[in-house]
């Protein structure tokens, strides 16, 4: 116990304080190596596919032209552009179910059990491994609702496989909302959808989107459900909505599997496709944050 300026002040805190300080340093530097080991490990990684990939990526052709059954001819064009309408749909769907819910438990459910059930669901369902969407979709939309192996059929399952994330995502946003913006707006006589849709929804946009980025990337970039419902490896035309179609994670998947040396190349410069149209996805969803960061 020492004394300062005439008061007494006790140091018997002193050494709990420290050790907090030296386990959150400790925590610091554990974090950080970890985080330098992903980063070493993504270069890595990318630099492995760009040096077995750039020269097949950058030959002519490439994303233009249709498979061919040679490592060194054809193209991608039919995976390019059934990845680009299964994550349009994607979005097109899953985006407004999804806000929709989480708006509805937010904002109008009842503190009900049947609450608390539906909840805990969708946070289980956010695990699911993705084949057994694949099943579903295969059972759902294959046969019972008869659109067959079909591009609509596999954004409709990556639209299951994505909805949990952004539901999740999405009421973690909502919530994150100040409650004194809700009953300020309520105190001038405005509507509680008025507010939701004026107030709301704007300031919880920038979290909203960040989990859409994340399911758009995850399913863009699955397989497994994809190969259940019944994408092929092979197209000589560009897909249509109910047509049989292609997409990059099974065109690479095909490519890795074939035996000649040339087409671990060609699997190389589709992953680089695959992970340019993710950014391009991600940059977009991005942009849309960023300004709605900027009017909030």
């Amino acid at each position: 116990m020492t004394t300062t300026f005439g008061f007494e002040e006790n140091n018997e805190f002193a050494p709990t304080l420290d050790r907090r300080e030296l386990f959150g340093k400790i925590f610091e530097i554990l974090s950080l190596v970890g985080l330098a080991i992903g980063l070493l490990v993504l270069v890595i990684l990318l630099f492995d596919i760009g040096q077995d990939g750039l020269a097949r990526f950058f030959t002519s052709g490439f994303i233009a032209e249709t498979p061919s059954r040679f490592p060194t001819q054809g193209g991608i064009r039919p995976a390019v552009i059934g990845s680009l309408l299964l994550g349009i749909l994607v979005i097109l769907i899953a985006v407004p179910i999804g806000v929709g819910a989480a708006l509805y438990l937010e904002e109008y459910a009842p503190k009900a059990w049947w609450t608390s059930i539906i909840e805990i669901n969708i946070s289980n369902l956010a695990g699911v491994p993705s084949i057994v969407y694949g099943l579903l979709g295969l059972g759902v939309f294959n046969y019972l609702c008869g659109f067959g192996p079909s591009l609509i059929s596999g954004a409709l399952t990556l639209s299951l496989l994505s909805l949990p994330v952004i539901i999740v995502t999405a009421r973690e946003a909502i919530r994150s909302v100040p409650d004194s913006l809700r009953q300020a707006s309520y105190g001038l006589g405005v509507t509680r959808w008025t507010t939701i849709y004026e107030h709301v929804l704007p300031y919880a946009v920038p979290g909203i989107l960040t989990g859409v980025i994340i399911a758009v990337s995850r399913a863009i970039g699955d397989a497994a459900s994809l190969l259940v419902v019944g994408a092929v490896s092979f197209l000589t035309f560009n897909p249509g909505l109910f047509e049989r179609f292609m997409a990059l994670p099974i065109q690479i998947y095909t490519y890795i599997t074939r035996p000649e040396p040339g087409f671990s190349n060609a699997a190389a410069a589709t992953i680089l496709a695959l992970l340019l149209l993710i950014m391009i996805l991600n940059g977009a969803a991005i942009y849309v944050r960023q300004r709605f960061s900027l009017l909030r």
